[in-house]
This record gives structure tokens, C-alpha cells and sequence, in this order.
């Protein structure tokens, strides 16, 4: 009797997943009021390497500070990118349950190079973009590799959600190509947290 006791309540206990995961999340309101900075807890896998997020949000603005290195100590960083602009909350992702689309607009866009070694420089797509060793460069107007002109790209189509853990944001493509809605992600990754 008690094991078929433990089974039911088991069972209620998976028929109820698909609900939790939806109301996991915080409320709408929660992400529309963010005031402060949400960093990563280490270095997490990008682009061939390993980066850190660093984002701050203020009176319905936001910023990111996004660090690349080769290695997981990130003692062999490679670039540094800098936007920021204001951000609204859409509707209730489809895609997934308690997350919302986001649309944070990147009024600037700036990279720092941070390796000197040419074979990097030229496999992330720097070469012609202008940039100097440790110097910020605005790269608004012109781009560079994988960033387009704000003339083209003013807008980062994402998700966004906010629990407990911490601020969620969608598992960017391949080409870092979030500049329509249809481009959205379509799962979270993993929190950064407050600082």
C-alpha cells in the first residue's frame, strides 16, 4: 500500500512539471523594473573560446559587457564587445513557458581587441574592421564581423526571464544574427546572477 502511495504521488509530482516550468519564472512587471548589474559566475562556452556577460540595467536601459578568451581562466582574451539602449518586454514567449520576447536596443556598439596574435585576429573577422590593441573602437556606423551597423541591426530580438537563480537571456545562433523577431531564440541559457 505504501509503495503504490508513493507511485501516485509520484505521479501527480511529474504531471505537474510542465506547469512548474512555466511558473518558475517571475512576473513581467519583475523584468520591466530591473535596476542593477547581473554578471555570469564564471566563464562560460562562446564561440570557440569562453566569455563572461556583464549586464546593467537602469530606468528601462540596459548595457552588456561581453568578454571572449580562448581559455576557461580566460588568460588569453581575444576581444571585448560594449552595447547599450533601452529595452522593452513583449509578449510571453511561445517557445518558452514563463520566459518573455525581449527587444533590447543597441543604440552603440563598441569592440576592444584584445589579443595582438593575427591568426585570431583574422579568424574572428577583425582584420578589416579597423581595430587597435586595447583601444575601445565604436563600431555603430560600420560594424565588424559579426556585429551589423546599427543602420541595419538596431535591435537584438531575445528572450528574457527572471527567477530566483537569477536573469536568463536565449541561446544566440551560430551567426550571432538576432535582428528580426523570427531570428528569437528559441531556449534560455544559463543564468547571470546579481551582483
Amino acid at each position: 500500500m505504501t509503495r503504490l502511495l508513493r507511485l501516485a504521488a509520484g505521479l501527480v509530482a511529474l504531471a505537474a512539471l510542465p506547469a512548474l516550468a512555466g511558473d518558475r519564472f517571475g512576473p513581467r512587471t519583475d523584468i520591466e523594473r530591473l535596476s542593477g548589474t547581473y554578471a555570469s559566475t564564471g566563464p562560460e562556452p562562446w564561440y570557440g573560446g569562453y566569455g563572461t556577460r556583464r549586464f546593467t540595467f537602469e530606468n528601462g536601459r540596459w548595457s552588456l559587457v561581453f568578454t571572449h578568451a580562448l581559455d576557461p581562466a580566460m588568460q588569453r582574451p581575444t576581444f571585448a564587445f560594449r552595447t547599450e539602449g533601452p529595452y522593452r518586454v513583449g509578449a510571453a514567449s511561445r517557445a518558452v513557458p514563463g520566459a518573455f520576447d525581449g527587444v533590447f536596443t543597441e543604440e552603440t556598439k563598441r569592440v576592444t581587441l584584445l589579443t595582438e596574435d593575427p591568426a585570431i585576429v583574422q579568424a574572428f573577422g577583425f582584420a578589416s574592421c579597423g581595430l587597435k590593441l586595447n583601444v575601445e573602437v565604436d563600431i555603430s556606423a560600420t560594424g565588424c564581423a559579426g556585429w551589423k551597423p546599427v543602420s541595419v541591426c538596431p535591435d537584438d530580438h531575445d528572450l528574457i526571464a527572471i527567477d530566483a537563480a537569477g536573469l536568463y537571456f536565449g541561446v544566440r545562433p551560430r551567426d550571432n544574427d538576432m535582428c528580426t523577431a523570427e531570428r528569437r531564440p528559441t531556449a534560455l541559457l544559463m543564468p547571470v546572477v546579481r551582483q
